[in-house]
């Protein structure tokens, strides 16, 4: 069969561990785009995170960003649609960092916001850093994350980093358990917190259907916990060599890890 549409999570999948798309999974990309075929980024990322790589890919199409949160249109520089945290969740799961210890990222509007500075946020500095100017993402320090998130517009999530993984598991699901909110493992030591209903398959699924497809016609690709809900309702949905077991056995089939061509692959067995 071949399908209409492929999409595409970024970290751990199309991207390898140095953040750079493999040359083989460009070229098969480019080639699918000039048959016709779509090309969607759908990923845990802010689209403030996204500038190399969209432009890279040279797409025409908006990213589903923050796990599903909202839809960005990069030509028009604008949100289509969203389904942001209210404030007054925010509120209470930043009073749950503090009386926790634990440190999170906020993504509100157009940045990404912080108030220590934890090896994950270093990273992020760093590889902020190493872009041209005009692609590094905005990511700012504050002095209150509960001060910001009262002055934001929009409210997409909260990205939770952790050295101990079993307290991090342990504060997502307290959070589930006290508020309802959606906690899903975007890496190996990071979990992000969104509104409720929120997932990256539910927001193609709202794409795909809106634009006269169905996910039938869709190959998705990905990697951890939050690309589930796309790779189980999509037509065929690939797992990465570098996915957990669990991700393996629910995807409808399993190729190479992020640093090998199986996306290029794949994409000439199924689509070209």
């Amino acid at each position: 069969m071949s399908y209409r549409i492929i999409a595409l999570d970024l970290d751990g999948t199309l991207l390898t561990p140095n953040k750079t798309i493999l040359p083989e999974s460009l070229d098969a990309l480019a080639k699918a785009r000039q048959a016709g075929v779509k090309v969607l980024i759908v990923t845990g990322r802010h689209h403030v995170a996204i500038h190399p790589f969209y432009q890279a890919l040279a797409l025409d199409t908006p990213a589903i960003c923050c796990n599903g949160t909202y839809l960005y249109d990069y030509h028009a520089k604008r949100v289509i649609e969203s389904d942001p945290l209210p404030k007054d969740q925010a509120r209470r799961v930043i009073e749950m960092l503090d009386e926790s210890g634990m440190h999170g990222l906020l993504y509100v509007d157009d940045a990404m916001l912080y108030q220590a500075e934890t090896g994950h946020v270093t990273r992020t500095i760093n590889w902020g850093l190493s872009l041209p100017e005009h692609q590094r993402p905005t990511f700012l320090k504050v002095n209150s994350l509960a001060e910001a998130a009262e002055s934001a517009t929009a409210i997409w999530k909260f990205a939770l980093s952790h050295g101990d993984t079993r307290e991090l598991q342990q504060f997502a699901e307290r959070v589930e358990a006290e508020m309802g909110l959606a906690c899903e493992w975007s890496w190996h030591d990071q979990v992000d917190i969104a509104r409720a209903g929120n997932s990256k398959g539910k927001r193609l699924q709202r794409w795909v259907e809106a634009n006269g497809y169905r996910m039938s016609d869709v190959i998705a690709f990905g990697d951890n916990y939050n690309d589930l809900s796309m790779l189980e309702t999509v037509g065929l949905g690939v797992a990465m060599g570098n996915a957990d077991d669990a991700i393996k056995a629910r995807a409808g089939r399993v190729i190479g890890t992020n640093l090998e061509p199986g996306i290029a692959e794949t994409l000439y067995r199924e689509v070209l």
